[in-house]
């Protein structure tokens, strides 16, 4: 992709909610078009994701059980189209061309110029044989995409598609992982109960095995601790603290970084890499008495002109910021300032790239940058599953959706509130609710287990543009804007897999240690340790590798897509990072999990074991007729300890 300057156009109400516009008045941009330039050669040179293998197991419709990931036309005739929406436009124009070729037919309109650049139109008649061959692969191309969208729910968005798509070929991944080993078995829980969204799962009923039924019996009769009420009331927001920054403020004013610090000099030098990928925010936290997060957003603003721009005052900006860093927790391994900073940072980058340049309004990225530094405030070191399973008064506020990043909200914007903190003050009533309403979507878009979801949007968008509108992406309306937005800090969340190895090894130390931590609350309740949160069994490593292959690698790779080619230097980093943590996996792994009970011995060599669904998704009455009982959403148990039913009630954890 590089940018295209392309007029602007006013979003209207039917492109999408109004809050996300960018009108005149708000700096819209003069240009906000990405132009798609082929990017084969990074498919051939580089290992792709699991989305890229043949996904011919997983289409729903009977007829295409043959069909693997589409190619587009001459401009991308390397390309593979994944999605199944993009698919089908692929296929109807493909169905077009034929009927042209077929009919003999010379149509003026403005689809005679094919935004493919396709030359297959033939003005000559083919010879019988020829004919009815051509024919007959154009009613199956038709009768394939009528079968697709056969299976559309009217009340869900053309990604779900793919979003379901993603889920069946993750959960045969996930599964094969989990007979791998006891360890792979606890790496596909954690990536399945993290990543994935059980909002929309249908439970049907299915006799458990008897081991599985006692030991959910037990849990059910272990008594949850449940947090103390605080008193008060629940309106209230909790963990909103006074804080007096007086003697920091006042050291601060006028600093080169907005915090006072005897190692300015060091600081300075770190902070030179704040536009660069990999900056050592270690480094800054020690060289700013632990104020990462204020000196970096200093920084930023500083770099983009950003107080200038919105009338920031200095001394409220310094306010606010140590204000917010002051109720990031510092005795939380992980989700803490120094990860705030990391992400906000990383964010800045990502805005930065040349193939966006001039795409995203000043509020645009003011809301980005924010939302960034907000998006983990006052987190309690434990996952949003470990709130709903003790009934914690955020839970129950929250009603168990997305509890923790409606929490970092709510404290972030009731921070401006403190005294000398609205560092929006001077933006007019129609920037500020604009600018809340993105910041509400990007932190809301850190839930983890949107993943999968955001991923099918993003992927869905950038392949729909391959197959049409010349492969240009327009971003001119308020939905396409919001959703890169939101994916740029959901790729800056996870984004520690692509920095320096010194620096990611850093963060998997923490992130770990939080999950631990996590993992002896449990136990001490009487709860079941949640996967990869038991210090005696996790094993880091394989966590890693298939936090990589499942999770990062196919956002970033998608990302990349959109910005090819500024990205292809992180993908180089990741792969290098996924192959030094495979290279450290223990070459001893541990004993099967379905042997662990003594109830089975493990499989001879050669042979098969069934598969088990590891989630469950929401399927038509058509689909689960199409699929049979493989595709109705119920675990086929095994009855050997270790495999977990997709309803069970397990704690996930936040990366």
């Amino acid at each position: 992709w590089t940018l295209r300057s392309i007029p602007y156009k006013p979003c209207r109400r039917e492109n999408g909610p109004s809050f996300c516009c960018s009108p005149p008045d708000l700096q819209a941009s003069p240009g906000s078009g990405l132009v798609l330039h082929p990017n084969a050669a990074s498919h051939g040179q580089r290992r792709e994701s699991f989305l890229y293998r043949s996904d011919s197991d997983y289409e729903l419709s009977p007829k295409s059980l043959s069909r693997n990931s589409s190619i587009v036309g001459e401009l991308h005739g390397e390309d593979l189209i994944v999605t199944p929406f993009a698919q089908v436009l692929a296929s109807l124009r493909t169905v077009r061309n034929n009927f042209t070729t077929l009919t003999n037919v010379q149509c003026v309109s403005n689809r005679d110029m094919d935004p493919l650049g396709s030359d297959y139109v033939s003005m000559c008649l083919l010879a019988d044989e020829s004919y009815q061959k051509l024919a007959m692969e154009t009613m199956e191309e038709l009768d394939w995409c009528l079968d697709q969208l056969e299976t559309i729910q009217t009340y869900r968005s053309v990604s779900d598609m793919a979003s379901n798509k993603f889920k069946r070929m993750l959960n045969r991944e996930l599964s094969h992982l989990s007979e791998m080993s006891r360890s792979g078995n606890q790496v596909s829980e954690y990536i399945s109960n993290t990543f994935l969204d059980k909002q929309n799962e249908l439970e049907l009923p299915c006799a458990l095995p008897k081991t599985r039924e006692r030991k959910r019996r037990l849990q059910q009769q272990q008594p949850i601790q449940q947090q103390p009420h605080q008193g008060g009331m629940m309106t209230q927001i909790s963990g909103v603290k006074k804080v007096s920054h007086s003697s920091s403020i006042s050291g601060s004013i006028g600093n080169r970084f907005g915090v006072k610090t005897d190692q300015e000099e060091l600081l300075s030098k770190d902070l030179e890499d704040i536009n660069k990928w990999g900056l050592n925010i270690f480094k800054v936290a020690e060289h700013s008495q632990n104020r990462p997060l204020t000196c970096v957003m200093y920084a930023i603003f500083q770099e983009r002109d950003l107080m200038r721009t919105f009338k920031i005052p200095t001394d409220t900006f310094v306010t606010f910021m140590l204000t917010l860093e002051g109720h990031y927790h510092s005795d939380v391994a992980y989700h803490n300032s120094l990860h705030a900073a990391d992400v906000a940072q990383s964010t800045h980058i990502l805005l930065s790239t040349p193939a966006l340049d001039a795409v995203f309004t000043d509020l645009e990225i003011l809301a980005a940058i924010f939302a960034a530094a907000i998006h983990d405030v006052d987190h309690p070191g434990v996952s949003n599953q470990f709130l709903i399973n003790t009934n914690s008064e955020l839970a129950l506020m929250y009603n168990d959706e997305s509890v923790l990043e409606n929490h970092h909200l709510a404290v972030g914007f009731k921070l401006l509130q403190e005294e000398n903190c609205d560092i929006f003050q001077n933006l007019n009533k129609k920037q500020r609710q604009t600018l809340r309403r993105m910041v509400i979507d990007m932190v809301l878009a850190t839930d983890m287990s949107k993943h999968m979801s955001l991923l099918a949007n993003l992927k869905t968008m950038v392949e729909t543009k391959k197959v049409t509108s010349s492969g240009v992406l327009l971003l001119d309306n308020c939905t396409d804007r919001m959703q890169v937005l939101c994916n740029v800090v959901h790729c800056a969340d996870l984004s520690n897999p692509t920095k320096p190895l010194d620096l990611y090894r850093q963060w998997t130390d923490r992130i770990m240690d939080e999950f631990f931590h996590q993992g002896d609350r449990e136990r001490e309740r009487g709860m079941e340790v949640s996967p990869m949160c038991d210090k005696h069994t996790a094993s880091v490593e394989r966590t890693q590798v298939g936090f990589i292959d499942y999770i990062v690698h196919p956002l970033w790779e998608t990302w990349a897509d959109l910005v090819h080619p500024d990205a292809q230097d992180i993908l180089d980093t990741l792969e290098d990072n996924r192959n030094w943590y495979q290279s450290m996996i223990p070459q001893s792994p541990s004993p099967p999990f379905y042997a662990s009970d003594g109830e089975e011995s493990p499989l001879q060599e050669g042979e098969d074991r069934p598969v088990a669904s590891k989630f469950q998704f929401e399927l038509t009455l058509d689909e689960q007729e199409g699929l049979g009982t493989e595709g109705c959403g119920v675990v086929v148990d095994t009855g050997r300890d270790g495999m977990e039913t997709a309803t069970q009630d397990e704690s996930s954890a936040e990366t």
